[in-house]
């Protein structure tokens, strides 16, 4: 879909990561951008400071008298300034239209799945970037190698991150389609897993008859949508499997446990090549592979494609650092899903080596909370705790019958808890550690708050365990 944008461009929401993602890459292209959100916050400011002119709050005169309009799913219908929009009859576009729209005449590459798409989608970039293909690139997170989520270079290739919870990533049509996984998710938006299924489907068949889909040959949701792309569509599958074209081998740890990198082997496509990663997991390796097989295509040395990855020090609120405190790591994962918690649990193991890992998890979404209780609790059995919050309702009204115990209930004897009171789940997972143990908060709402405060709590702890002066 190629919608014209007419100025100025204004955000509904316009703090959210994908909405700004977009309003930077169109202030880069030198068009007017407005927008407004609900409170401040140093996203706005950094956009304001870029050109942007920024409301805090939502008011029907925060809407420009011309121009085009632009939402995200988490709008509703009854938001001030889309009322007013609709009654001047401007035109309404979703974030994914007006991204399509800058992506306009550029070689795109979209990165879709249900897992991994935001540190795929970053690693392509900052691949491609050491290689010197000046890419511009719009991701639904921060990242540390680049420095924002989203640029305009004016180069010929543009990244993206292509967001399937609302499917609006078929408004795209990439000439390079990444699909890292297919998995049932969203059921709050598709209703069925099929349903999921076939959005996928439809995405990869967007993909010009000269394009590319790469596709996770370990994913059986990737697996069976690479069989299914009508030719003259090329396919590569990337994986551990023996069938895969780009096939990952030789997994090692180098280093110690608290300084230690991953390598691994990668052999397909003409293409022999050792790399490395700083960020850890098994799912990490995998999303490397298809940044690498992206990289190929584009006619990137192997050697410099390697170089590249090794640079990739991760996306925020992906495994990320918050800090240490009496000799307790703590870190920070965005994961939602019970296969992303299980992976970020597996990382975590990894780093610990013979410590142990506890875990503060926040369930995102009643619907997701409901269908996904079972997979959930199995995932977050890998931690030596487990404290489960409240769930965050995001844009769901409440549901009385479903919350974090409807979890915790299904974990009976294994160290779980659920506490309704944050500072009490501080104290609790505070108290749990020891030196050399990890802390790992993880879920898609406010949950991220929690790891600084979990390491302030920790280096008091280790100031009042301090011998006083003049103590023997």
């Amino acid at each position: 879909m190629n919608v014209p944008l007419q100025e100025p461009v204004h955000f509904i929401g316009l703090g959210g990561a994908g909405m700004s993602a977009v309003a930077r890459v169109l202030l880069g292209q030198g068009l007017r951008v407005s927008g407004s959100d609900a409170a401040d916050s140093r996203g706005l400011r950094a956009l304001a400071a870029l050109g942007a002119d920024v409301h805090v709050g939502h008011a029907s005169g925060a809407v420009p008298a011309a121009g085009t309009v632009v939402v995200s799913s988490a709008i509703r219908a009854t938001n001030p300034e889309l009322v007013e929009a609709r009654r001047r009859g401007l035109p309404v576009l979703h974030r994914s239209q007006a991204l399509a729209a800058a992506m306009n005449g550029r070689q795109a590459i979209a990165v879709a799945g249900t897992h991994g798409k935001t540190t795929t989608t970053a690693m392509i970039t900052v691949l491609l970037r050491q290689a010197g293909l000046n890419p511009s690139f719009a991701i639904g997170g921060d990242v540390a190698a680049l420095g924002v989520n989203a640029e305009w270079t004016g180069g010929d290739v543009f990244v993206a991150e292509a967001d399937e919870s609302d499917g609006s990533f078929l408004n795209y049509t990439p000439r390079i389609a990444v699909v890292t996984n297919a998995e049932a998710d969203h059921l709050d938006h598709y209703g069925t897993a099929d349903a999921v299924h076939e959005a996928f489907r439809q995405f990869a068949q967007r993909v010009p008859e000269d394009g590319l889909l790469v596709a996770c040959g370990d994913d059986p949701g990737a697996a069976a949508l690479a069989t299914g792309v009508p030719e003259p569509r090329r396919v590569r599958t990337y994986g551990y499997t023996g069938t895969a074209d780009i096939r990952i081998s030789d997994t090692r740890a180098v280093g110690s446990t608290t300084n230690s990198v991953l390598s691994f082997a990668v052999d397909g496509l003409d293409a022999q090549q050792e790399l490395q990663l700083s960020v850890p997991g098994r799912h990490n390796i995998l999303n490397a592979a298809a940044a690498f097989a992206v990289a190929l295509e584009l006619g990137v040395d192997p050697a410099v494609a390697a170089t590249g990855l090794s640079l990739f020090s991760g996306a925020a609120r992906r495994f990320e650092a918050r800090g240490e405190g009496d000799g307790v790591r703590v870190f920070d994962d965005y994961a939602h899903h019970p296969t992303e918690v299980r992976a970020a649990l597996t990382a975590a193991r990894t780093v610990a080596g013979e410590h142990r890992v506890h875990v503060l998890f926040q369930p995102h979404l009643f619907s997701r909370t409901r269908e996904f209780a079972g997979g959930f609790a199995d995932a977050l059995s890998l931690a030596d705790t487990a404290t489960v919050l409240p769930v965050y309702a995001a844009r769901e009204d409440p549901v009385d019958d479903v919350g974090g115990w409807t979890i915790t209930d299904l974990m009976p004897g294994s160290g779980a808890a659920y506490v309704e009171d944050p500072s009490e789940a501080l104290r609790l997972v505070s108290g749990h550690a020891r030196a050399g143990d990890i802390i790992l908060t993880i879920g898609a709402g406010d949950v991220t708050q929690y790891g600084v405060q979990l390491v302030a709590r920790l280096r008091e702890r280790a100031v009042a365990a301090e011998p006083s002066e003049g103590t023997a």
